[in-house]
Order: structure tokens, then sequence, then C-alpha cells
């Protein structure tokens, strides 16, 4: 008998900064409600935080067929009653697919009643996709999150008055060389996109590997 082919895939950098990420969530999350992950990748940030940060509820989304399949397969070798099957979500879209009402089977209006957002968090995606898709998170996190939510950030930026680190700048050269859109992403211009939306800077934490913590609440 011929077993089904493994669809998990591994984002090794993922593994290494889960830890640094999972210590300032559990500091800046509110303590309930839904954890809204956007662009969750291969899944594995959403089989590891699920479980650390119960009992909120995880909700993982992911634009790529390939990925989701990747979510819904460590999900099924690291199963947490917390955690949702991904939906389908592309950030630049407005309004946003979970505004229309598009949930997974484990999911329904009923139980983002009684755990509404109360989160939002994109992990490493901003500066691979165009400044449209950060637009395009702040003006859901602006429509989807309560008063005192949380808009989560991470990655590599480019902090205002600060000389790009050496990796950093290869990393920005590297990135605009695959697609001019992309490239790191000026934190100034970002909090100033950010309160345009009503959306506050809160915290900007140091993080491994020259990357930034950044916390924005409604």
């Amino acid at each position: 008998m011929v077993s089904a082919p493994d669809r998990r895939q591994y984002a090794p950098a993922t593994e290494r900064n889960r830890d640094p990420i999972l210590k300032v969530l559990q500091q800046v999350l509110p303590p309930q409600g839904t954890i809204l992950e956007i662009a969750s990748g291969t899944g594995q940030h959403a089989i590891y935080f699920a479980p650390a940060l119960a009992p909120r509820l995880w909700l993982p989304s992911e634009f790529d067929p390939e990925l989701q399949a990747s979510i819904l397969a460590w999900r099924h070798r690291h199963p947490a009653a917390n955690l949702m099957a991904p939906i389908v979500l592309d950030a630049g879209d407005r309004p946003w697919s979970i505004e229309a009402g598009t949930l997974p089977p484990d999911c329904t209006a009923a139980d983002l009643q009684r755990e509404p957002i109360s989160a939002i968090i994109a992990i490493n995606l901003i500066h691979i996709a165009p400044w449209s898709v950060a637009l395009g998170l702040l003006a859901g996190a602006s429509r989807l999150l309560p008063s005192g939510g949380i808009l989560y950030l991470y990655g590599p930026f480019i902090e205002p008055d600060k000389p790009l680190t050496p990796s950093n700048l290869a990393f920005h050269q590297s990135l605009q060389f695959r697609n001019p859109a992309w490239g790191l992403r000026d934190l100034g211009i970002l909090q100033a996109a950010a309160e345009a939306e009503g959306l506050q800077l809160q915290q900007v934490s140091s993080m491994p590997a020259n990357n930034l913590s950044v916390v924005l609440r409604k």
C-alpha cells in the first residue's frame, strides 16, 4: 500500500525565531479571543504558537494552495484543540475573505462572535510583498480589530536615522533584484500609514538576526 505524500513544507528560519517571537506574543497579546495569522506559510508557527497561547484560538490564513496543504499537514501531525484549519486570505484584498464569511470547516460565525478576533499577526510578510499588501494589512486590521486590539509584525525593517546592517542591506538589495516592489519597509513610513488607519505604534523590540517585533494597537 502506497502511503500518501507528506505535504509538510519546512522553513528553517521558523524554528530559529519561534521562541523569541513567542516570548513577545505572550507579553503583548490580549488574554483571550481569536488570533488571526496572516500569510501563515508552512504552518510551523501555527502548530507551535497555538498550544502555547491557549485558551486563545489560532486561525491561520494563506493564499498559496501548496502552503495551505502544508498547514493542514502540520496540523494533522500536531493537532491542538485551539488550532483551526486555514482560511484562504490575501492581505491585499479589500475586503478580506473573512469579512465575507469565509471560514474553515471547524469555525463558525458563532465561534467568532464568542471569541472575536483580538489580534492579527504577520510574520516575515511585508518585505516579500508589494507595499499595497502592507497597506491592505493595515486597513484590514483597522476594520477587524476591536479597540485595544493588536497588530503584530515581525521581520527586518529600515529604522529612521539608523544605517542598515550589512546583512540587512544585502537582503534588501537581493529582494529588490528579485522583485522591485519588494524590500525592507521604512518603519517611519509604516508608522504614518498605520496612524492613518487608526493604529498606534505601541512597541518596537529588537530580535535576533537583525529583525524587529513591531506592535501596533488600535
